[in-house]
């Protein structure tokens, strides 16, 4: 017989720091021009979805994945240019991956460390596994202090030091002297490792791929997300052939799907679509950049991502009635001081960003 109600049984079970959360919100889009999520706007061409179709159609569903990652990992590979020495992992989305660095480091007193405003996740995956976290704000041209970053990586001696490259939501690429000095100073602490999160990096002009061997405490995260497979949710990591043989051990078995992996490798395959895809969507962002800037009120700030941050009078107020005419984006205002009446643009078409910027016009 119950003695207690629902809401008793949840707090004596439950954890208090979790129950005090909100759960990652997704904005209903139905309807909307989408430009909230940083998404690939564009669909595959038609023959490719029908060949895409048929191989799927193929997979042994009935069977638990057997090579079909390490196929992934071996296209992945070759695709990137994978320094030598160096080892790459699957997550089912880069926030698995997230998770799993965080599981490897959970040793008593230990934090992770990230510029803010940046991704979300950072702190919410160290908070569930009782990590401290430590943020550093940025300048307030959202660029690293690097006065106030040094400071901290020599107090904290974090065992994850996160840069996000391009940053979420400002969408910049940081300055790379002074990331080379954060790196710098990681090195020089015989601890802790400097993780390369380049989720936009097919919009990037830089990437830390290229040092990533001559500095093997330093990781590199990515996802496919951007380049076109938002939908098939998978990341990797890469980093020294030691490192990744660590975080490896804690992956769940199992944990890309045959369906996501038969996927992936459809689309490395016709990587030269997802290219295509990507240069249209750096023009429009330009194209974009241009009419941001004949806006009175608006102002952009640079991007190296497919999301543009722009500070308007009132962002309550224009988010509010873009909405009213159709047009989602996100109202990042809230996530940090530095972010006040700040919106993020995710780029479109070209057709959906004229949507947009009429939308913002009539809005401010």
């Amino acid at each position: 017989m119950t003695t207690a109600s629902l809401a008793d049984r949840i707090a004596a079970t439950f954890r208090q720091d979790v129950r005090s959360l909100h759960a990652y919100a997704v904005q209903p889009s139905r309807g909307f021009i989408k430009l909230d999520a940083m998404e690939n706007p564009f669909r595959l061409p038609e023959p490719l979805q029908q060949a895409l179709g048929e191989r799927l159609g193929r997979v042994a569903l009935n069977r638990y994945p057997g090579d079909e990652s390490a196929r992934v990992i071996e296209a992945l590979g070759r695709h990137t240019g994978l320094p030598e020495g160096c080892r790459l992992m699957l997550g089912n989305g880069s926030d698995e991956l997230i998770d799993l660095l965080g599981v490897v480091c959970m040793r008593p007193g230990a934090s992770l460390l990230a510029p803010l405003p940046g991704f979300v996740m950072y702190e919410m995956s160290a908070r569930l596994k009782g990590l401290r976290f430590i943020g550093v704000p940025l300048t307030d041209r959202f660029e690293l202090d690097e006065a106030a970053l040094l400071s901290a990586i020599e107090r904290e001696r974090p065992a994850i030091t996160w840069i996000a490259y391009p940053n979420n939501p400002t969408a910049n690429l940081f300055d790379e002297r002074i990331v080379r000095r954060v790196v710098d100073a990681v090195g020089a602490l015989g601890a802790g490792f400097v993780v390369f999160d380049e989720a936009y990096q097919p919009f990037a002009s830089r990437s830390w791929l290229p040092h990533l061997a001559a500095h093997p405490h330093t990781l590199v995260l990515r996802t496919l997300s951007k380049f076109g497979l938002a939908g098939v949710r998978l990341g990797y990591l890469m980093g020294a052939e030691s490192v990744i043989a660590e975080v490896d051990k804690v992956r769940p078995p199992y944990n890309v799907g045959v369906l996501n992996a038969e996927a992936t490798l459809f689309a490395l395959e016709h990587a030269d679509e997802f290219e295509r895809q990507a240069a249209l969507l750096r023009a429009e962002r330009d194209r974009l950049q241009r009419l941001l800037a004949d806006t009175p009120g608006v102002q952009a700030f640079p991007s190296e991502a497919n999301m543009i941050l722009v500070r308007v009078p009132d962002s309550a107020r224009t988010f509010a009635a873009m909405k009213a005419r159709g047009v989602l984006i996100k109202h990042v205002a809230g996530l940090h001081p530095l972010l006040a009446n700040c919106l993020r643009l995710t780029v479109g078409t070209a057709d959906e960003n004229t949507a947009m910027i009429e939308a913002l016009r009539a809005g401010l």
